[in-house]
């Protein structure tokens, strides 16, 4: 029940890393300019968006506060 037989043993092993290195020679690698365009745009709008969240946070925060400490 639930047991399951390996069959292959090393031939099997060596046929996916075979599968593997082919696949890896078929990326196309970003050239240097490219991958640092990429990286900077990921740096700045990763700084963007915690910029933004940042100040949701603190007018989400005010907001509450304010309105807990309302009194009737």
């Amino acid at each position: 029940m639930g047991d399951s037989v390996k069959t292959g043993g090393p031939s099997k092993i060596s046929g996916f890393w075979n599968g593997v290195k082919a696949e890896f020679k078929k990326i196309t690698w970003p050239n240097k300019d490219s991958l640092v365009k990429q990286s900077i745009a990921v740096v700045v709008i990763s700084v963007v968006v915690g910029a933004i969240i940042t100040v949701l946070d603190f007018g989400l925060q005010y907001g509450v506060d304010f309105i807990t400490k309302l009194t009737f």
